[in-house]
């Protein structure tokens, strides 16, 4: 039986209904406890870049999100799996701010992982949910919130959705004063300050405030600038994390696409490697469900597949051009 629970507590409340529905969760609902025992088997392998770590992960039990068919017509011949009527059964959630059920995810890349979906079917779409990731990392202060577009690894395009894991666990959050310190450049100082970072794999924006409302008036303008610069016609192609520190405020981390699927998706034979990439892929954990690939994937092949997917340089200088002018403004 399905069960969507309501939490009327205070804010900070969230985190300690997370964790027990999490204990309750593994118990009770078979699909879960086997893919957190699934966990024990998964493969690791560690690479160190200049100043920054990234791990690959074998996980099998990811293909079916890593081999998504998001085309239109695919999607309207199946069933939202997001919406609340077609949750498997034995899948409880939490209720947030009336907009939201906070979900563990049966087929986890880490323990704890949720995937945080809409209560309305409408589609994945962030220019105004943005500020809805903000409140999100507050209230579950030890997560990190993700968000994949509907062209940028989002596996239900159809269906607003986010995804949160711990953020202690994603190699991005422990590397990111060195990606600062080595790579990064600051285009606006105010009440939220934006670095450029171009670390050789990815091109993204770092933005910090300890304002919910400038770090969203920062986004919007980020938004309506990528937009001139991305091709997608659905909205432009990005990948975000959003952390929260407490006093110090919000990290968000906004990475740029051109492209959502790397060449070597679509090859055939021995040329062929089955990845998707999508946010905590970006954020250092690259998510690969055959052992073939597995084995074969290096620090050569991660950046060309990164650099392949990523915006160009050309684009990117241009955003950092009009970021600029909007200092001068």
């Amino acid at each position: 039986m399905r069960k969507t629970k309501n939490n009327s507590g205070k804010e900070n409340r969230y985190s300690e209904a997370v964790s027990q529905l999490f204990e309750k969760q593994k118990r009770e609902w078979p699909l879960l406890s086997e893919g957190l025992n699934a966990l024990d088997d998964v493969k690791i392998n560690k690479f160190l870049f200049n100043g920054f770590e990234f791990q690959t992960q074998y996980n099998p039990r990811r293909i079916t999100s890593t081999t998504a068919d998001i085309s239109t017509e695919a999607i309207k011949n199946r069933k939202c799996f997001l919406c609340r009527e077609n949750l498997p059964e034995g899948q409880e959630g939490i209720e947030y701010q009336g907009k939201y059920t906070i979900l563990f995810n049966p087929y986890p890349i880490v323990p704890e992982h949720l995937t945080i979906t809409g209560i309305e079917h409408k589609p994945q779409r962030i220019k105004s949910s943005f500020p809805d990731m903000i409140r999100l990392s507050r209230d579950l202060p030890d997560f990190t919130i993700l968000y994949n577009g509907p062209e940028s690894g989002a596996s239900a395009p159809d269906h607003l959705h986010f995804q949160a894991i711990k953020k202690n666990l994603l190699p991005i959050n422990n590397d990111i004063e060195i990606l600062k310190k080595e790579y990064g450049k600051v285009l606006l100082n105010n009440e939220a300050v934006v670095f450029c970072i171009n670390d050789g794999l990815r091109k993204f924006l770092l933005v910090e405030s300890a304002s919910l409302n400038y770090l969203s008036k920062s986004f919007r303008k980020i938004y309506n600038l990528y937009s001139q610069v991305s091709k997608s016609h659905v909205e432009p192609m990005m990948n975000i994390h959003v952390s929260y520190y407490g006093e110090t405020g919000w990290k968000a981390v906004i990475i740029f696409r051109k492209k959502h699927r790397p060449d070597a998706y679509f090859k055939e034979g021995e040329p062929n490697i089955l990845v998707s990439p999508a946010s905590i892929d970006l954020a250092g954990i690259f998510i690969i469900p055959l052992e073939k690939d597995f084995q074969k994937i290096n620090k050569e092949v991660i950046t060309q597949i990164f650099n392949e997917v990523s915006i160009g340089k050309e684009s990117f200088e241009y955003l950092k051009i009009k970021l600029k002018e909007l200092k001068r403004r």
